[in-house]
């Protein structure tokens, strides 16, 4: 008699939603937006996914986590055989869970995305990162014997801190050299605490203390010591010092008072928090009127923070809202909060009192023609719709290229033409022998996790270099 088929899972496309804070309460404070799972919920999220033979979620993360795993291990509420899953390939899995784009990544590729109900993944990530925290114990990992072999990392961002704790787990001597004062770049500096708090960056770092990783800050290489004198006492160097040199648009009037980089203005704000906000929750005043000009999720966070500290802030953005880079959750967040968007407009100049500090900016009206290389539709001048408005504050949020620090003081190592060190793709291997490179200071401004990426793909090129030669 032939055995009874199994009855085929039901799908449920209803993805469970994350509790936030409401907008009127969150855009006077700078506590997380984004409450996380409760573990009901968790578990409802995870029981969602179908488990597929050949998961292309895993294809499309940059660091190779395997997503089903640690998922079914959430379903079943065994939570901590899914941070060990976890954390097999991700050592930073509760920064991850918040700024990771995996709606373009992960999630995009999700079979249950063709019907509209991809898996939550990162939420899931998040929930199991801060479930462990809560815990109030980290399970660490076997280290291995020690190999003997040495390896130096340039800078304390994503990309440095994945290298250091792939190459700690494989047995090598790590030390990250970071020229601040605290480790996390872009983690620490520019993100602001409502997207992702600090204490979660110090935890993410001290584990990987724990595992054995020297850190070294207020050390600046190339100035402090350059990368072959380094050279001297390491076997391999790993070159991850991101991408702090700010672009402007160059245009009259940008040398007054009040006009800001993105990285100036973000760093000024994450160092005085507690200055400012003392208890998180009372907005001092700063500025009145603040300008951002630029449309990625640099310029969402620079709007968000203004605010916050009680200005009128509105973004200055040169296309329409379809053609905005950032991620559609950040530009929800602060449509919701208050934030105003000014779409089709560029600034052409701007108008300083007798003091030099900014009080207006001209600004011209713009329509959209045809696509240009990004693929996105260009904008065109609307001529005579030239207008004067007010402001006392501007941050240029267009980008960033790497600092040519570390390329400018080491002979023979190959930069491109925006000032990027050249590196392989795959293997991170730059010009110069035992020198690697990855995240921004190679690919410019780019996501969290793609750093992560590539400093996987480095650590596993160091690897295969040190227990070879």
């Amino acid at each position: 008699m032939a055995e009874p088929k199994k009855k085929k899972k039901q799908l449920d496309l209803n993805r469970r939603e994350m509790p936030k804070q409401l907008p009127e309460i969150r855009a006077h404070n700078f506590n997380e937006v984004a409450l996380g799972y409760a573990a009901e919920t968790a578990i409802e999220e995870a029981t969602r996914c179908i488990q597929c033979p050949k998961p292309k979620c895993v294809d499309n993360c940059p660091v190779e986590i395997n997503i089903p795993g640690f998922i079914k291990a959430i379903a079943e509420k065994d939570f901590p055989r899914g941070i060990r899953i976890l954390k097999e390939k991700n050592c930073l899995p509760a920064i991850c869970g918040r700024v990771c784009p995996q709606e373009e990544q992960c999630e995009e590729t999700c079979v249950l995305s063709k019907k509209g109900g991809q898996i939550a993944i990162g939420r899931l990530e998040r929930f199991l990162a801060d479930w462990e925290a809560a815990q109030g114990k980290l399970e660490m990992p076997r280290i291995p014997k020690r190999t003997g072999k040495k390896v130096a990392v340039v800078g304390g961002g994503p990309a440095g801190l994945t290298v250091a704790g792939d190459l700690i787990l494989l047995g090598h001597d790590v030390t990250i050299y970071e020229a601040l004062h605290k480790m996390g770049g872009v983690l620490v500096y520019g993100i602001p605490e409502f997207r992702l708090p600090k204490v979660i960056v110090n935890r993410e770092v001290d584990y990987l203390n724990k595992l054995g990783v020297e850190i070294v800050t207020d050390f600046v290489v190339g100035k402090t010591r350059k990368v072959d004198s380094i050279l001297e006492e390491y076997d391999a160097v790993f070159v991850g010092s991101g991408a702090g040199l700010p672009w402007f648009m160059e245009i009259p009037g940008e040398n007054l008072n009040g006009i800001y980089s993105a990285n100036e203005y973000l760093t000024r704000l994450n160092l005085m928090k507690g200055f400012l906000f003392p208890e998180y929750h009372t907005p001092v005043k700063y500025h009145k009127k603040v300008a951002v000009v630029g449309g990625g999720n640099v310029a969402m966070d620079c709007a968000r923070s203004a605010l916050r500290l009680g200005a009128e802030s509105r973004i200055i953005y040169r296309r329409s809202r379809e053609e905005l880079p950032a991620r559609l959750e950040e530009v929800e967040n602060a449509e919701e909060e208050g934030v105003i968007f000014e779409f089709l407009t560029l600034p052409l100049r701007y108008i300083g009192d007798e003091n030099g500090w900014v009080k207006q900016m001209e600004i011209m009206r713009m329509e959209l023609g045809e696509p240009d290389s990004s693929g996105r539709r260009r904008p065109v001048p609307i001529e005579g719709s030239e207008t004067i408005v007010d402001v006392d504050a501007v941050v240029c949020a267009i980008g960033n290229s790497p600092n040519p620090l570390i390329a400018s003081t080491t002979p023979g190592l190959e930069v491109g033409k925006k000032g990027n060190i050249v590196a392989d793709e795959e293997t991170g291997k730059t010009s110069r022998a035992k020198i690697w490179a990855g995240g921004d200071v190679v690919t410019g401004a780019a996501t969290v996790i793609l750093a992560m990426g590539a400093g996987r793909k480095a650590a596993k090129s160091i690897h295969e270099y040190l227990t070879t030669q």
